[in-house]
């Protein structure tokens, strides 16, 4: 079929069925220039962003700047190999759509090209009602695809991570941990536990109700998030228990960032509706030692030694743990200041 026999196709099919405007990316491939503009001009009248070109260094080039959904090259273009065109394009966009346009009609051919990686084949002379009713079928696998991929993801975030604070779960926070331990004996890099406790977080149920204590979980969960990087592993521990793993973070830096969380916590006003209150949190926190090869469990266990001897001290401070030692309570909440202060 002649571009003026497509043309005119064209105009006698949209007279009837308008076309809709589409954000759809098209790119075309084709050595030659009247084919090219042959499958072209269709796609254009259906309102696709559809663009041409005739090299595949043009097509690579293109493509570092205006990602298509689909692409169409010729199967048999003299000066480029279509299997090696979609094998470059495959390296580029994993996930784009590839259709072959051919005179070749022979079953072996077909065969061949589908065997190859392509999404589909289509037959010059094409009908051009035919090719854009193909254009929409993989654009609909596409969308499938686009679909199941978001739901794969939503999947993953619900089995790692907790409901309410949105933070990781325990099952996730040991895997993410191991692999942190692992990383850090490897690479004689520190990795530093430490665990929060909301202080008397009890008596937020008790004199609110549990709709409340779940607000405050999920505001504390929300400063947590602002307080950590995003190499850091904030999970929620249970309870009103919280586990963070700070990656690469010496003693000073665990410090700093411990005492800083306790403070925005102490300095917070969790309100929701008409109740409101004040809430303090105790941590402890425990650090990786060098050359000595200890579990994701039993770094965690000492953590959780110096978060009892912070609670023990008067809570709403920060202890660390020191091996073969008692845990130390290095810096003290001025709340904590003023009343020893007072007597």
């Amino acid at each position: 079929m002649s571009r003026a026999e497509v043309t005119l196709v064209c105009k006698m099919s949209f007279e009837v069925s308008p076309k809709q405007p589409k954000s759809r990316r098209i790119l075309v491939i084709d050595d030659d220039k009247d084919s090219l503009e042959i499958l072209l001009e269709p796609l254009r009248w259906e309102g696709y962003d559809a663009r041409g070109v005739t090299t595949e260094s043009e097509a690579h080039k293109l493509i570092e700047s205006w990602i298509p959904h689909i692409v169409i090259l010729d199967w048999m273009a003299p000066s480029m190999a279509g299997l090696r065109v979609l094998k470059s394009v495959r390296e580029r966009l994993s996930h784009v759509s590839c259709v072959f346009v051919s005179e070749n009609s022979s079953t072996e051919a077909i065969i061949e090209a589908l065997d190859s990686g392509a999404d589909d084949y289509i037959v010059k002379p094409f009908v051009p009602l035919e090719l854009l009713a193909r254009i929409r079928s993989q654009l609909r696998i596409r969308d499938l695809h686009e679909q199941l991929l978001f739901a794969n993801e939503k999947l993953k975030e619900l089995v790692d991570t907790d409901d309410l604070t949105g933070l990781y779960n325990m099952r996730s926070l040991y895997q993410r941990l191991d692999f942190e331990m692992e990383r850090g004996r490897r690479f004689h890099r520190d990795v530093c536990v430490v665990m929060m406790d909301m202080d008397y977080f009890k008596t937020v149920n008790d004199g609110h109700d549990h709709l409340f204590g779940s607000y405050v979980l999920s505001e504390v969960g929300k400063i947590i998030r602002a307080n950590t990087r995003n190499i850091d592993i904030p999970a929620r521990y249970g309870g009103d228990e919280f586990l963070m793993v700070l990656t690469e973070t010496n003693h000073a830096g665990a410090m700093y960032f411990c005492e800083r969380l306790r403070e925005n916590i102490e300095k917070t006003t969790f309100r929701n509706g008409e109740d409101s209150m004040k809430l303090t949190a105790s941590l402890g926190f425990a650090i990786t030692i060098p050359g000595e090869n200890i579990s994701a469990r039993e770094l965690v266990r000492r953590a959780d030694h110096a978060l009892y001897e912070a609670k023990r001290a008067g809570r709403n401070q920060v202890a660390h743990y020191k091996l073969d030692a008692a845990p130390v309570v290095e810096i003290k909440s001025a709340i904590h200041k003023r009343r020893k202060a007072a007597g």
